[in-house]
This record gives C-alpha cells, structure tokens and sequence, in this order.
C-alpha cells in the first residue's frame, strides 16, 4: 500500500454516506459508484489542481490513477485506483475503504450525479416508451438532466455484474428496484 492508500485506510472521517471525487480516467468507475448510490463528482474537463481543491473543499475520497498527481498535489484523502477493469476498480474502493452495501441501487443519476426522484405511475406514463410502459417497479427521473430510470434488462445485468465482483455484499430484498 503506498502513501496515498495509507492516508485513506481505516478510512479516518470517512462519513456513513462517503462522496467520491474520480479523475478523468475513472469515468466507467464514476458511473459503477453512482449504481451504488454514492456521490460521485466527475468530469472530464476538470483539471487535477481543481479536483484536488474539491475534493478538500467536499469532503471527497479522490479517486486517481495518476499517481504525479498523487506525488505532486498531495491530496487530502485519495485513492491510488491500479486496475484497468472498471468492475475491479469498484471491488478495489469497497474493500480498501470497507464501505458498506447501499440500502438501494440506482438513486443517483448515472450521467449527472444528481439524486432520482420516484415518479408517481400517473407521471411516468407518458414519458417512458411504449414497449416498457408496463415493466414492474419505479421509474425515476433526474431533476437535473431529466434522464428516466426503470427497471429493464440493464438493471438484471449490472446487478449480476455487481454480485460477480461483489458476491453476496447486496442483499436483494434491501433493493426496492426489484
């Protein structure tokens, strides 16, 4: 483990609801954390001195795999992510920072970051397409992009990719999305 690793193991001021800051490598792994339900700021256009500055300033976990920006910036709590796989990459976090499973799955928007909200069957309705107007389960909406979110095929898969790396750590009755 180096310096970096070190700084974030025990996790000290990790919060119960940790938030997470990735670099301009870790896209994939930004979107696998937003799964889980866990605030996670990336963007591209970002330079590292800022995302350094942000992530002291939020109280983030900096996720990287650059490690001169590590060396250099010195953040205040940040993660040396090795894997290329971005599955790996979520195993790795989970278990270097023993970060609990989530009480549910797809409560953030995968795109902006910003938190669903449950749209009631009278609203949903109309905007979903025809072919899944009567798939089981919420549908939700990001206040921020206006993206939708229900429970198709993708929700199957990414929940059987999440047991590959993560076998037995989320509960399927804790999800309210089945």
């Amino acid at each position: 483990m180096d310096d970096a690793a070190a700084a974030s193991a025990g996790h000290p001021g990790l919060s119960a609801e940790p938030r997470f800051a990735a670099d301009a490598m870790l896209g994939r792994l930004a979107r696998w954390l937003r799964v889980l339900g866990w605030d996670t700021f990336y963007d591209i256009a970002v330079a590292d001195p800022v995302l350094v500055r942000l992530s002291g300033e939020e109280d983030r976990v900096l996720l990287t795999r650059d490690r001169h920006l590590l060396r250099e910036l010195r953040p205040a709590r940040a993660l040396e992510v090795r894997q290329d796989d971005p599955l790996v990459q979520l195993r790795d976090v989970v278990q270097e920072l023993r970060l609990p499973a989530p009480p549910a799955l797809f409560t953030r928007c995968l795109l902006c970051n910003a938190p669903l909200r449950v749209l009631e069957p009278a609203q949903a309705q109309p905007l979903l397409p025809p072919g899944v107007r009567d798939v089981p389960g919420p549908v939700r909406r990001c206040p921020a992009c206006g993206r939708l979110y229900w429970n198709g095929s993708h929700v199957r898969r990414m929940r059987s990719a999440i047991e590959r790396v993560l076998p037995g750590w989320i509960a399927r009755d804790a999800d309210p999305t089945e």
